[in-house]
């Protein structure tokens, strides 16, 4: 399939609400004011994001229609000068699958979507894939820190990452492919590279699984506020 042409987005569901940040008591909770009230309204994504959530930063919430929840609102991206950034680490795993269903992503294209959410071991993985009944397993990593150009993750140290990413490695020294997708949620990056100053043991466990045959690819899309555009592929930088 030739995409070049083509302009592939995935649009989003429920509006987003115009607020502004106001602190961050704890990793997955943030202050807003909306409606000329502070509101408390949870964060997706438990990043550092220290660049981003500056107090006064513009932000886009969202209001959630469970009864039972603890927040009536999740705070879904930031404004960075005129560019949205997502602040939602799962939308990335919704806008892979959105792909690969649709089988947008080039080098994917040859693979047919099994399923998401498979456990192997003691880990579970994002998705499933299967070519000549070979299996691909995959998982995906959400990036939203760019400095200078260049796309980084992680932007705070995560241990879990690390731990796919190994186990990743010795599932490939089995004979079984295996891939870390990386989704850089902004345009204004030129390149991917690991945090090697942030989170240098997820950089070397990246660059060994690298050098045992994991696959390592990135994608790049932009969120708008009322949907995500795919960007294509980007390159990347291991060490």
């Amino acid at each position: 399939m030739n995409l070049a042409l083509k302009k592939i987005e995935m649009f989003l569901e429920g509006e987003l609400l115009e607020a502004e940040f106001v602190d961050r008591p704890n990793r997955f909770l943030t202050r807003v004011k909306y409606n000329n009230r502070v509101v408390e309204s949870h964060l997706p994504d438990p990043g550092r994001l220290k660049e981003l959530l500056i107090p006064g930063a513009s932000l886009l919430i969202k209001k959630e229609g469970n009864p039972n929840r603890k927040t009536k609102f999740s705070t879904q991206a930031v404004y960075l000068d005129s560019q949205l950034i997502s602040l939602n680490s799962w939308l990335p795993n919704k806008f892979v699958e959105f792909l690969l269903k649709r089988k947008y992503i080039e080098f994917l294209e040859d693979w047919n979507f099994i399923r998401r959410e498979i456990p192997f071991g003691k880990h579970r993985f994002d998705f499933l894939l299967e070519r000549d009944k070979k299996p691909l397993y995959i998982e995906v990593k959400s990036v939203t820190l760019v400095e200078h150009g260049i796309a980084k993750f992680p932007d705070a140290v995560t241990e879990r990452g690390k731990r796919h990413v190994e186990s990743l490695t010795e599932m490939t020294k089995d004979g079984i492919n295996c891939m870390v997708l990386f989704v850089v949620q902004r345009p204004d990056a030129k390149f991917f590279k690991p945090q090697w100053e942030r989170d240098p043991k997820f950089a070397k466990a990246l660059l060994k699984a690298y050098d045992n045959g994991v696959n390592i690819k990135v994608i790049q899309s932009e969120i708008k506020k009322d949907k995500i555009v795919y960007l294509g592929e980007l390159p990347f930088q291991i060490k």
